[in-house]
């Protein structure tokens, strides 16, 4: 019946303001339904887990409903996607030839009189796996003179069992290929390869230190390259406790940082490499424990700290014992949370991020001094609507349509930035934003993102900044597929193994170098190809990742 209700048919103005009021109750009422019958399976599941009994199972339906089930996947890909032109590379100019061979026709089936014609190029590719154990015969002198024995050295990249060619392919295997360790394992078995679980485990974890320093080398050229940074957070496991994986990058690198909480010092901590924590007490963080809402008293207490003077963590936890030891744990963080955000923002020595483009969580707030959120998470918030009267989802699609439209008008003007442009989208934020369909949620849900008018806009002032966190959500991806294959690392050591190799992974796929053969070079101490960071600071020229800074 209420497919066909048309409310513009109804005369009387009362009655129609009813029948709108009824709708959204109707709405109301079945969102909290839908909400209260998952908690009462989860409920009836929990309990019969505990008497020893299973849930309900997860039975797919042989043929798909009429209406399909709430939906669970918010992705907006369908709406946002702006096909491009699809056309194939040739491979053959891209092909190494390690080798070449000629070929000759048989000549018993020639007959007299064939003539050659030259020769048809055919390249076909191949890989050879198999050992190539050496024994090394290290001549050996002794010196009666001196009372000392002289040995030849190894070559480089040699020292204990296992030469480079099987350290960079276990790093390269279980990190870029994501393959676990027990099937490394068979592999080499297969291959003839003589190692143990133990020896695999430490080609993975132990004496990684070049490689930790080519990471922070990687990460600091990376925030070096441009003012703006996207960041994101995903849980990590470590040796079955809850930990968190902090994912920071731009278009030239992606780095990982596992970290015990996601806190606003947390992500303070991330962007400064984990350098040893610092505070400041000065005008920019009373601000902050003003808008805060910090308590007179407590602000009158502040005025006994140093100002205008960085402060360790240990100094700071002695000045907050002794001058406000009864202060609640929210008052704490707050202060904590100011002083610490106005260091990084007075930082010389390290680049300071001008930037963060993330979702809404609020630990990235103030952190940066600037501020850019992602349409696509704004864009999920819509997708969870399930409206189940006709008109409410009519009006959903109708404003997801000219949402979508307004952010492929962001996406032209960022190729083609101009002050009338600029105005005019502004504008038009207003505009659609103001809309009014009579659906309240779909109402409360557009004045909430109204809200977020500055951090949305942010691409008019910084054109070169991404719409989305994308970036940082396909880094979190990587850390999700590796924790679902691997389950997580056991020890500290082999989290932080995960973060490096993860990486360099990454941003060598982000800058076309080959992750195998840029291991295996550093391994076998060739050096011959250039660090990641130097490319990363190289690219970066060419890129204008910083154009709106430089002629502001």
């Amino acid at each position: 019946m209420l497919e066909g209700l048309d409310l513009g048919a109804i005369q009387d103005e009362n009655a129609r303001r009813c029948i709108v009021m009824l709708l959204n109750l109707i709405e109301e009422l079945k969102r909290e339904n839908t909400e209260l019958r998952a908690e009462v399976q989860r409920l009836r599941d929990e309990n019969n887990r505990l008497k020893g009994e299973q849930g309900k199972p997860k039975v797919k339906p042989d043929t798909p409903k009429p209406q399909p089930p709430t939906p669970t996947d918010y992705s907006s890909e369908r709406e946002r996607h702006v096909p491009k032109p699809w056309s194939k590379a040739s491979k053959k100019g891209t092909i190494r030839v390690d080798r070449e061979e000629t070929l000759k026709v048989d000549p018993t089936i020639l007959p007299p009189d064939a003539e050659p014609k030259g020769y048809e190029d055919v390249v076909v590719q191949d890989v050879i796996l198999r050992t190539d154990n050496v024994r090394f015969r290290k001549e050996k002198l002794y010196s009666p003179s001196e009372g000392k024995a002289y040995e030849a050295a190894l070559p480089a990249g040699y020292d204990g069992e296992f030469g480079p060619g099987i350290k960079a392919l276990t790093i390269v295997l279980y990190h870029g290929a994501q393959v676990t360790e027990p099937k490394i394992l068979e592999l080499y078995h297969d291959v003839g390869v003589q190692i143990s679980k133990g020896q695999l485990s430490n080609l993975l974890i132990k004496d990684q230190a070049p490689f930790h320093a080519e990471k922070a080398a990687v990460y600091e050229a990376g925030l070096r390259s441009s003012p703006w940074q996207q960041m994101d957070e995903t849980s990590a496991r470590v040796n079955g406790q809850n930990q968190h994986c902090q994912i920071v990058c731009n278009p030239l690198y992606t780095a990982y940082f596992t970290t015990e909480s996601k806190d606003r010092q947390t992500v303070i901590d991330v962007l400064r490499n984990g350098r040893p924590r610092e505070y400041l007490l000065n005008a920019e963080a009373e601000g902050y424990l003003d808008s805060f809402g910090l308590s007179k008293v407590t602000r009158q207490q502040l005025t006994r700290f140093p100002r205008d003077q960085v402060l360790d963590a240990a100094t700071m936890a002695g000045l907050l014992a002794e001058h406000l030891p009864s202060v609640g744990p929210q008052q704490r963080k707050w202060i904590l949370d100011a002083t610490a955000v106005a260091a990084y923002h007075a930082e010389l020595e390290w680049p300071v991020v001008r930037l963060l483009v993330c979702d809404d969580a609020g630990q990235f707030r103030l952190v940066t001094k600037e501020l850019a959120e992602c349409w696509v998470h704004e864009g999920r918030h819509y997708k969870k609507l399930d409206p189940w009267v006709a008109q409410h989802r009519q009006a959903l699609d109708e404003f997801q349509g000219k949402f979508w439209g307004f952010y492929r008008e962001l996406l032209a003007y960022r190729e083609s930035p101009t002050p009338e442009a600029k105005a005019r989208l502004a504008g038009e934020f207003d505009a659609l934003f103001a809309t009014t369909t009579g659906y309240r949620l779909l109402d409360e849900r557009i004045a909430k993102t109204r809200e977020k008018k500055a951090v949305l806009l942010m691409v008019l002032a910084h054109p070169e900044i991404p719409l989305h966190n994308n970036e940082s959500e396909l880094g979190a991806r990587q850390v999700v597929r590796k924790q679902h294959i691997s389950f997580g690392p056991r020890t500290p050591e082999g989290a932080k193994a995960w973060d490096t190799f993860l990486t360099l992974a990454a941003t060598a796929r982000k800058l076309d170098v080959s992750f195998y053969a840029y291991v295996h070079d550093r391994i076998s101490e060739t050096n011959a190809m250039s660090s990641l960071a130097d490319v990363i600071t190289q690219r970066a020229t060419g890129l204008s990742l910083a154009s709106s800074w430089d002629t502001s």
